[in-house]
């Protein structure tokens, strides 16, 4: 098998794990509590980080991270995984898989507009439209498609999903100056955020161990959300000629994800969220082609 095959390959198995991620949230928050969800799968997740680097022969990176960088991840590790995915579970907690998964897939939208004051890039007429298409998408999958009354079926689970996105396109903003090892980076990332919601889990909530569907669950979401799928991912990326012939597999994920919500969870997808989701992944489609296209006319 050729190189660009196998990046398929490695891509499409990278979207199938994160197809699943959004069923196996609202499985895990049947057993567990939103803040301990967090803390095994994250905990989970730094486990297999960290055997990664040690499997990889790259451990010995960590003990070679200036004070900088260190302070750094500490920041970082606030935003992904302990702010990020509490507001992302909680999110979960609150609406249909449905409603919460192509709602949080808007981060790409949030990361156009924060890239203005803090890329200080600037954003043309293509872009604003693309933007509105999917804030329509928005407003069509978090009304579920009642527009005449633009009422959120839960505001505050709306509120949260999309605050996900905006956290997390902040995180890959402030994550791009960091050019250590991306392996490396994310597993110290992580340790702090375990750190963090585990003082959290200490201070708030009740101190029991967890059923086995519960870790098992978490287990899994720390293992094909957090971890081994981003190193798979990563393996995508390097083996083909461009980023941008297995990016577009990205694309594939929320549509995915819903046949496994509607077989698993039993959810009847509404058509309302088809329509949504469409026009989200619609306008990041046609906004990030626009960006392919300049940045190709620039470099001839």
């Amino acid at each position: 098998m050729g190189n660009q095959k196998k990046a398929y390959a490695c891509g499409m198995a990278a979207v199938l794990f994160w197809s699943t991620v959004a069923t196996a949230f609202k499985v895990a928050l049947r057993h567990l509590t939103v803040i301990e969800l967090v803390l095994w799968s994250s905990l989970t997740s730094t486990i297999a980080l960290f055997i990664s680097l040690l499997v990889s022969g790259r451990v010995s990176l960590l003990w070679r991270q200036s004070r900088v960088d260190l302070l750094r991840s500490a920041g970082l590790g606030a935003l992904n995984p302990f702010l990020y995915y509490l507001v992302l579970f909680a999110a979960y907690s609150r609406l249909p898989a449905q409603q919460a998964q192509p709602l949080n897939y808007t981060w790409p939208i949030f990361l156009t507009l924060l890239s203005l004051p803090l890329l200080r890039q600037q954003i043309g007429g293509r872009s604003i439209l693309a933007v509105l298409i999917s804030f329509a998408g928005v407003l069509v999958i978090s009304s579920r498609g009642e527009l005449a009354g633009l009422r959120p079926s839960d505001p505050a689970g709306v509120l949260l999903a999309l605050s996900s996105g905006v956290i997390w396109a902040f995180y890959w903003i402030l994550n791009l100056r960091d050019r250590r090892d991306p392996v490396l980076k994310l597993t110290v990332n992580f340790f702090w955020g375990s750190v963090y919601i585990l003082v959290a889990f200490l201070l708030h909530s009740p101190h029991r161990f967890p059923t086995p569907i519960g870790l098992a669950a978490a287990a899994y979401i720390g293992l094909f959300e957090m971890g081994i799928t981003f190193l798979v991912w990563l393996e995508a990326l390097r083996r083909s000629r461009t980023t941008a012939q297995v990016g577009i597999l990205v694309y594939l994920t929320p549509f995915v994800s819903l046949v496994f919500i509607s077989l698993v969870l039993e959810e009847p997808i509404l058509p309302s969220t088809l329509v949504g989701l469409l026009l989200i992944v619609g306008g990041i489609v046609w906004q990030q082609s626009g960006e392919l296209r300049a940045r190709r006319s620039a470099d001839r």
